[in-house]
């Protein structure tokens, strides 16, 4: 009975369309501001969502962790806002808000009642022009930022050993330093450093105004021109451009311990492109093929090494391909006890070679395409996830077009296209493979 509802389901989903319905209208002020709008009537809420094309990997050598830092200090006062005021006028009028950074944007976000919206533009609009800073703010805010550091990264081997990983893999890149910053940088970010990175990239025409829910597109039209279309732009803004990575010719090694280590793993990065506009079909294939090797207890990797060969006591791919600039394609090993860390890899290895022999189980392509068709049409019922999807997209060199696209692209990947993009991107010379440990002197004064 269970098999034929779930049957029913798969059916039902299966019949269900590929795109998103989603309503949506862009303009461009006279100042270059871009605003998109996507409609979604069904509750009075609305999301504002103001996107920097600029991240962290946008930041000047020597300076790591200043858009981060700046995203922080955006909470500060201005000309009209008293420090904290920003926060505490969203929470009194029933929303809430918060920002983010990473390498390829910074994002400002409030979710309210639909009818706060004009609140919203008035008080984001002025903080992207008059914020006011002293060095008072930049001390406090630095120990802030440290603190999260400890928290976050000096605190977890994992996290500390995927930055050495990235730096690695990213020998000029910029995603090769973390979002968060250098420590030692950190420690020495500067007034006159946030506000160069404030003054060159918080400019209307490096923006991008994403509303979505109970809106009217004219109306968030005159809104937008009323509160954004009056700031200047700056003119000296220039192309986005980034250190172009050398191309890597050799495989990469590291073994990374720590004696808090509790759960030794093999880690792997590949170098992977990622989704550029009007050609997302490599993309989408990697995308599949993340979650046919590491999805869940389903995958390759888990059948074969967690189930049959019992190996291993959690397997995992994944693969983020909106980014600006190549981005990487990642799996990792977490051997069972009495496994050492050369038999996982080499299992890890084994494992990979089977799949490109064996192939695509159509029955699975079939069902993770469902999964994927699935999660697009529930992220509907969310203004806020599609906020997200689109400004992603968009501060990352997509277009509206390519946000539509995508899951029909995914519905049209094929066996051979993810194999092929498989056979792309398992090289090892475009690799990193790391090895996370407790260190071997103290591992046997313990037995």
């Amino acid at each position: 009975m269970m098999r034929f509802l779930a049957g029913v389901a798969a059916c039902a989903m299966a019949a269900l369309p590929l795109r998103a319905e989603e309503q949506v209208t862009d303009f461009r002020l006279e100042n270059g501001m871009q605003v998109v709008v996507i409609e979604d009537h069904r509750a009075p809420v609305v999301m504002h969502m103001v996107w920097y094309r600029a991240g962290a990997a946008d930041e000047t050598p020597g300076v790591s962790g200043v858009a981060h830092f700046l995203e922080h200090l955006l909470f500060k006062g201005t000309e009209t806002l008293e420090p904290g005021e920003f926060s505490a006028t969203v929470a009194a009028n029933g929303g809430r808000d918060n920002a983010f950074t990473s390498y390829d944007y910074t994002a400002y976000f409030q979710r309210i009642a639909a009818d706060r919206l004009e609140l919203m533009m008035k008080m984001e609009s002025d903080r992207m022009v008059n914020l006011q800073l002293d060095e008072e703010d930049i001390l406090t805010e630095r120990e802030v930022i440290i603190e999260e550091r400890n928290q976050r990264v000096e605190n977890s081997p994992a996290a500390l050993m995927r930055e050495q990983l990235d730096a690695a893999q990213y020998l000029n890149h910029r995603y090769g330093v973390p979002i968060i910053g250098w420590r030692h940088e950190m420690e020495t970010l500067s007034l006159e450093d946030a506000l160069a990175y404030y003054e060159k990239f918080y400019a209307p025409n490096n923006a991008i105004l994403v509303v979505a829910g109970d809106v009217d597109p004219d109306e968030v039209h005159a809104l937008a021109k009323t509160y954004y279309g009056v700031l200047p732009p700056n003119p000296d803004l220039g192309e986005r451009v980034r250190p172009l990575e050398p191309p890597q010719t050799a495989a990469r090694r590291m073994v990374f311990e720590d004696p808090r280590v509790a759960q030794d793993y093999v880690r792997r990065s590949y170098l992977a492109p990622e989704r550029d506009p009007g050609a997302q079909e490599t993309a989408a294939a990697l995308t599949i093929l993340a979650e046919i090797l590491g999805g869940g207890t389903t995958s390759f990797f888990a059948e074969k090494l967690q189930f049959d060969e019992q190996l291993a006591v959690y397997t995992g791919a994944w693969y983020g391909g909106t980014s600006l600039d190549d981005t990487t394609f990642d799996l990792i090993v977490v051997p069972k006890d009495g496994i050492g860390l050369d038999e996982a890899e080499e299992a890890m290895d084994r494992t990979l070679r089977d799949f490109m022999e064996t192939g695509v189980d159509p029955e699975q392509l079939d069902r993770i395409k469902m999964q994927l068709r699935a999660s697009q049409i529930y992220a509907r019922d969310d203004v806020e996830s599609i906020a997200n999807r689109y400004g992603r997209a968009l501060t990352s060199g997509l277009t509206i077009a390519d946000v539509k696209a995508w899951p029909e692209i995914l519905e049209a990947v094929t066996e051979e296209d993810i194999l092929q993009a498989a056979e792309m991107v398992f090289a090892l010379d475009n690799s990193v493979t790391g090895w996370l440990r407790a260190p071997q002197a103290a591992m046997e004064v313990n037995q």
